[in-house]
């Protein structure tokens, strides 16, 4: 039976095992959405995870509302990422890029003044930082046209084709967390009456339009996608969350990507985000290809969730943060370093790429 250690054919590759670093935002770009040097290092040093994940990257200008977030459509972000590509692919990593629109989630701020856009006119409930000041209000957002709607598909196209030109391995479709796919997803933020909103299969028609178009760009064995179908961040619900993700994965399965990558806290890891029904094994029963899920698992329940068949492959958020050699101490059942919360969104070093190894650790004076 396999586990968290077995080897797993994933789309185009073979990973050497089944722990995923999940995608983290981490705001070490520069202001311009440059991936910086020290990012390369901090990769190259989680590369013996089955498959890293990056963080969101901004498809646009209008897309990119996280401080110090990175995109990947301008040729110094591409060299960026290219630089993160080769430190990876040194110790023989692999490494995807996850890619978002970050939709009604962009302040004004970082647009120059002008209105977010989203599948409708609505504001979300929150605020996130700016570059004016922390914690901003979300603004209204105003409703794509058609017109915009063919022009944001084609700048997920381009920069899927930019991840490849950077060396990546491949990209993850951000669907997820009330972002701009998850927007025109859910009937509570799309309130549209053209055949991009109303019935469940019209408010799936940008996810299937814009999974259209990165798989006929760079090849669906390069693709996967990640869909959060518990989560109502910002106050973005869907009053048929049931049937709205089972029909998004039975539309899923024909495009034979390299995976669905499920966020979805479980109900006994004493998450803190607000969620509905838990829907992993039920989606699991409905998708034919390759599933990982991320949902606050130790090492221990990760491979009782692989073993059980819930999931082919468990992805690690924060754990990978603070240990860069996460698969060894889960291998040997070596203790984990804790975080430090108040350096995950700085722009620097500290927090990012001096964790210790357990080698280090162990060997260093007490």
């Amino acid at each position: 039976m396999p586990d968290l250690f077995t080897p797993l054919s994933l789309g185009d590759y073979t990973l050497k095992n089944r722990v995923v670093m999940a995608p983290l935002s981490r705001s070490r770009a520069n202001s311009n959405g440059v991936p910086q040097p020290i990012s390369a290092q901090y990769y190259r040093q989680r590369a013996s995870a089955g498959l890293i994940i990056a963080e969101a990257t901004a498809t646009s200008p209008t897309g990119r509302g996280w401080i110090n977030g990175p995109g990947i459509y301008t040729r110094e972000q591409i060299a960026g990422w290219q630089q993160i590509s080769e430190e990876v692919h040194r110790d023989e990593g692999v490494i995807f890029v996850q890619l978002w629109h970050m939709g009604a989630a962009v302040h004004p701020d970082f647009l120059g003044g002008n209105k977010p856009v989203s599948a409708s006119q609505i504001t979300l409930e929150g605020t996130l930082p700016t570059p004016i000041g922390r914690d901003r209000p979300f603004k209204q957002a105003r409703s794509l046209s058609k017109t915009e709607i063919r022009k944001i598909i084609a700048e997920f196209a381009q920069a899927v084709k930019n991840a490849i030109a950077a060396g990546l391995d491949g990209i993850e479709l951000h669907a997820a967390n009330s972002f701009l796919i998850d927007q025109f997803t859910r009937d509570g933020s799309n309130l549209r009456t053209d055949e991009y909103g109303g019935s469940i299969d019209n408010r799936l028609r940008f996810l299937s339009e814009v999974t259209d178009a990165v798989c006929d760009a760079i090849g669906s064995g390069k693709v996967g996608i990640r869909l959060s179908p518990s989560n109502e961040i910002w106050q973005v619900k869907d009053s048929q969350y049931r049937d709205t993700y089972a029909r998004a994965v039975e539309l899923l399965n024909p495009l034979d990507l390299a995976y669905l990558h499920l966020l979805e806290p479980r109900p006994d890891s004493g998450h803190d985000i607000q969620t509905i029904d838990y829907q992993t094994p039920d989606l699991r029963q409905i998708y034919n290809g390759i599933l990982i899920s991320n949902g606050g698992h130790s090492a221990a329940s990760a491979k009782q969730m692989i073993l059980n068949g819930g999931s082919d492959a468990v992805s690690f958020g924060k754990p990978f943060i603070a240990n860069p050699d996460l698969v060894e101490r889960f291998r040997h059942g070596w203790p984990l370093n804790i975080g430090n919360r108040s350096t995950y969104y700085t722009n620097g070093p500290e927090g990012y790429i001096d964790y210790p190894t357990f080698t280090a650790e162990a060997s260093s004076p007490v």
